[in-house]
């Protein structure tokens, strides 16, 4: 019974999942020219320096948000965690609410706080100060970003410490260890699976995302999704936006990969 329970999930995997992949697979290896050919002009076509600057700048991007994401999220992931259960149990309602909301209108609220006439520049004004350009810049991108991926960060991390063992932290204040040297020998390398899950978890949407830039940049940034939105929606070249899709899951992998890798380098280290 166990092993027939299982096809409708492969059969889900098969038609969602597998097929599409392999029809991207298919589109980024050929083109049109006088009929469907095989070639590789449209990995070719990627080594042009446009392109090499968007997928650059998309992984710095990516990166800064993750790392602002670390250092804003860990701080909080242990208040969570060393709260109280009734009041732990509301913060982390609290945290999660926001994100009940659609990812879009979350991000177009934004532009209302952050534009000429939102709410920030309206205060400035009428404390007599000039207005000042929030929108449409890198920093407002990687704001949008923090913003909607804080929670995948926070989440992981708040896991693993709400499971860790507070024996082991009383034993190193037994045995005379201060609050850094406990953080720094116990909590921190305990809770790195957490740490490597949020890495991941923001890494691979805000280094694809297409939305946040596309609003909060102004159209002016250009990143490795909004990409892949214009080759298959305006310029209707889906070879090209197959091989960009191709290479983008190639360098999540990569990162997957060097994440999973650490990860275990870490798991089956010693505590010293």
């Amino acid at each position: 019974m166990k092993k027939y329970s299982a096809y409708p999930y492969i059969v889900w995997s098969i038609i969602f999942i597998i097929f599409p992949l392999i029809l991207v697979v298919g589109f980024s290896f050929t083109k049109y020219d006088e009929g469907l050919i095989f070639t590789l002009d449209n990995f070719k076509r990627l080594m042009n320096p446009i392109y090499v600057k968007v997928f650059v700048r998309s992984i710095n991007l990516a990166l800064i948000s993750t790392l602002v994401c670390l250092i804003m999220g860990y701080p909080m992931a242990m208040i969570l965690a060393s709260t109280e259960i009734k009041k732990r149990n509301i913060m982390v309602l609290l945290f999660i609410i926001p994100m009940w909301m659609n990812f879009l209108l979350r991000t177009y609220a934004w532009m209302s706080i952050l534009g000429r006439n939102g709410f920030i520049n309206t205060a400035l004004r009428t404390l007599g100060f000039p207005t000042v350009n929030l929108l449409y810049n890198d920093g407002a991108v990687i704001l949008g970003m923090v913003y909607n991926f804080l929670p995948f960060m926070v989440l992981p991390i708040y896991t693993v410490l709400s499971k860790m063992d507070k024996s082991l932290i009383e034993a190193a204040g037994d045995l005379g260890a201060n609050r850094v040297t406990t953080f720094r020998k116990i909590i921190l390398p305990l809770s790195m699976p957490g740490v490597m899950s949020g890495i991941t978890m923001v890494f691979m949407p805000a280094v694809s995302t297409f939305v946040i830039s596309r609003l909060l940049g102004g159209g002016q940034y250009m990143l490795i999704g909004n990409l892949v939105e214009q080759q298959f929606t305006v310029v209707n070249d889906w070879h090209f936006g197959s091989a960009v899709s191709i290479l983008m899951m190639i360098l999540i992998l990569i990162f997957m990969a060097i994440m999973s890798r650490y990860d275990k380098e870490e798991s089956g280290g010693h505590l010293w």
